[in-house]
């Protein structure tokens, strides 16, 4: 690839010379895939000069942070979305078939699988919520389905990997409050383990019905319309599929929190078209999924621009997690188009236009990265950089622009059509017990750069904030 030949300063040089006026945008053409894998590999390599975890002396899979509170938006990452951003590095390799940053992600998502391999590992007890494990498990299922390079023989496979995830929290469906439904903190211990949210559950549901679908086993699906009667029995997701972020355990999740976010809405989109597929085409899931999509479109993207619509308006007030937010919303309907064809056309169309718009709106200089290329969330303003940058603005740049490519792309795999990932049913089931609350670490694993051999190294404390939840249903967004 031709960026990556070229030496690092005179790329600087170059990009400044080709984009310093800060209002060029990055190029697009969409009716060439040659012009989408080039953006899009721009964009990932911005996205990359975050991490630093490859490093020498550092931690493998873990962004720079976490921030004292989600509000701080130039402090680092939480755990949670240093996942997500790996499974958005498998998706870059499913459409482009550039390898350069195979090796940075294996070792990542092998890195940091926890003592039990489900994703739960000891230095970030104290900020864990379920959400938080389900977006590595999401990304580990992500490279099964994909194909990815399987991990070596004695290390955890990708499928395994979900599976353990999966077997972690089937063991915390709790139907002692609101008839069911997973909390929204791993551990009770945790503030906020009293909220039951649709994230939570929404991760759960979507590995299930995706599992479902690899492996052919039933008993994924069974999870998985569970899951969806309880989100409709408690209206988190009320007739016209929108899709509400929660409610409190202890007043049997009334009333409802109405705050929506664009990721709610798509997680369960990708997992309702999982069970479309599953259930060979039936009318219901048909109806759910296309409720889903309809509520998707007329929510998040006003004029056929991808929105946050709890933010955007004042982008200042977005949290580091809600900058990111638009990556999911539109790799999980590209996804879902490979399960459910009939809303490829919809989705296709805001694919293509939210794709342009943000190609545009990757013109920003901020003073440690003046290249003029980084990219904003305020896609709907085209070169006017909104100002902001960061990983969760470069993954949604890159995922929007990428997604194009989806029509072309192949089939994800399942056991029975080509996948080699293999599996564990009784994965992750070692631990289903609340730990003790974790004390500061006296030493820690890390790895040097490109290999997973451990090395003695300096404390690690993972310190994982949260926001302090109101008394009365005041939304709540979490690292």
């Amino acid at each position: 690839m031709a960026w990556f030949s070229v030496p690092r300063p005179l790329a600087v040089l170059l990009a400044l010379s080709l984009f310093g006026d800060a209002a060029a945008g990055i190029e697009l053409d969409l009716t060439s895939p040659a012009s989408i894998k080039s953006a899009a590999s721009t964009i990932a390599f911005d996205m990359m000069s975050y991490y630093k975890g490859n490093l020498s002396g550092q931690t493998p899979g873990v962004l720079p942070g976490p921030p004292p509170t989600p509000s701080v938006t130039n402090a680092g990452y939480f755990w949670w979305e240093s996942g997500a951003m790996f499974g958005s590095l498998v998706d870059y390799w499913y459409y482009t078939g550039d390898t350069t940053y195979n090796d940075v992600v294996s070792q990542a998502l092998l890195f940091q699988t926890g003592p039990d391999n489900n994703y739960l590992p000891t230095n970030q007890t104290n900020g864990m919520g379920n959400d938080d494990q389900g977006f590595w498990g999401m990304s580990a299922m992500t490279a099964a389905e994909l194909g990815f390079p399987d991990p070596p023989p004695d290390q955890p496979q990708w499928l395994a990997l979900a599976q353990g995830v999966y077997n972690v929290q089937a063991g915390k469906w709790d139907p002692a409050t609101c008839n069911g439904g997973l909390h929204w903190q791993a551990f009770s211990f945790l503030n906020g383990y009293t909220y039951k949210n649709s994230i939570a559950n929404g991760c759960f549901f979507n590995i299930a019905a995706r599992l479902a679908v690899y492996t052919a086993n039933d008993s994924y699906a069974v999870s998985a319309e569970r899951t969806w009667d309880w989100m409709r029995s408690v209206e988190y997701i009320d007739d016209a599929y929108n899709v509400y972020d929660g409610g409190q355990s202890l007043s049997n999740c009334t009333p409802v929190n109405k705050q929506q976010y664009s990721y709610n809405s798509a997680i369960f989109l990708l997992g309702a078209a999982h069970m479309y597929n599953y259930t060979k085409g039936s009318q219901i899931w048909h109806d759910r999924v296309a409720g889903l999509l309809t509520a998707t479109l007329t929510n998040f993207f006003p004029k056929g621009i991808a929105y946050e619509k709890i933010c955007e308006a004042k982008v200042s007030t977005c949290s580091i997690d809600m900058l990111s937010f638009k990556a999911y919303l539109t790799r999980w309907m590209a996804a879902a188009t490979k399960q459910a064809p009939f809303i490829f056309d919809q989705v296709k169309e805001v694919l293509k236009s939210s794709a342009e718009a943000a190609a545009l709106q990757c013109s920003g200089s901020p003073a440690d990265r003046p290249n003029g290329r980084m990219c904003g969330l305020s896609w709907a303003l085209g070169a006017a950089w909104d100002g902001t940058s960061g990983v969760g603005q470069q993954m949604a740049a890159m995922e929007v622009i990428q997604s194009n490519l989806i029509q072309q792309a192949k089939t994800p795999l399942t056991a029975g059509s080509g996948g080699t990932s293999k599996g564990d049913p009784n994965a992750g089931s070692g631990d289903v017990k609340t730990p003790e609350v974790v004390k500061p670490i006296t030493t820690a694993d890390r790895a040097g750069a490109g290999i997973l051999t451990a090395l003695l190294a300096a404390i690690v404390v993972s310190g994982l904030a949260w926001v302090s939840m109101a008394e009365k249903g005041v939304g709540i967004i979490k690292g």
